[in-house]
């Protein structure tokens, strides 16, 4: 009988320590990681993910990242705790460097916040890519390896570059359509593990053939997969 991988493990390859499930790592309750999503770093990726990976994170918006993602060396999330004024002559943050100055700290209330920050299932990351606050990252998107995602990024686009732009579509919108009714991510594991290869390689009708009889086999409206929408939080 075929048996899923385990969601709870560190490290789901014992010969490569370089890659960990976040989930199992991850503590901030301002992080939200979905089963089996990875990261790869050769230096520390068992400590150093929250600081080193998830940059000027002081609340209290979260990052959200949902399952089966695949995250390269070197992906950071810039979080809105880096934002300075710049609406008078300098930009310098004179309150948070001490003495009388930290008497006008006032004067970084009402900092500009783009909300959470939001990546759906799916989704890869390549190596050495940089993710600016509040940005919604679709599901089954694709970055490009030492891109800066600026703008929210459709479920199934694959975007490159400074900033990042859409250079694609995988699909046609019809069949992200039916990609997103599908959902696969949301499949019980079992299912999954007997589904693989159809998940891998297979075509999207095959994959809407192979869904359990619980998962929706209709469409959603075209308005919900527009690049804004926000995909749903992992479980």
């Amino acid at each position: 009988m075929p048996v899923p991988a385990d969601p709870t493990v560190l490290h789901p390859m014992p010969e490569q320590p370089r890659v960990v499930l976040l989930r199992a790592l991850v503590k901030s309750p301002l992080i939200e990681v979905g089963e089996y999503t990875y990261y790869d770093d050769p230096d520390d990726a068992t400590t150093a993910f929250e600081t080193r990976n998830v940059l000027y994170h002081y609340g209290p918006e979260k990052l959200v990242i949902g399952r089966f993602c695949a995250l390269g060396t070197g992906v950071r999330f810039l979080m809105n705790g880096a934002n300075h004024r710049m609406d008078g002559p300098s930009t310098f943050p004179f309150p948070t460097m001490g003495g009388s100055w930290a008497e006008h700290f006032d004067l970084l209330t009402g900092l500009p916040n783009r909300g959470d920050t939001v990546v759906g299932n799916d989704v890869w990351f390549g190596y050495g890519t940089t993710v600016m606050p509040g940005v919604r990252i679709g599901h089954g998107a694709i970055i490009g390896a030492g891109s800066v995602v600026t703008a929210d990024v459709p479920d199934y686009g694959i975007v490159g570059g400074n900033p990042a732009r859409l250079i694609r579509s995988r699909y046609s919108e019809a069949d992200v359509a039916r990609l997103l009714a599908v959902a696969w991510w949301d499949w019980p594991a079992e299912h999954i593990t007997d589904q693989v290869r159809t998940i891998m390689s297979g075509s999207v009708d095959d994959l809407v053939a192979a869904a359990p009889s619980s998962a929706a086999p209709h469409a959603p409206a075209p308005e919900t997969v527009s690049p804004k929408a926000s995909p749903r939080r992992p479980a």
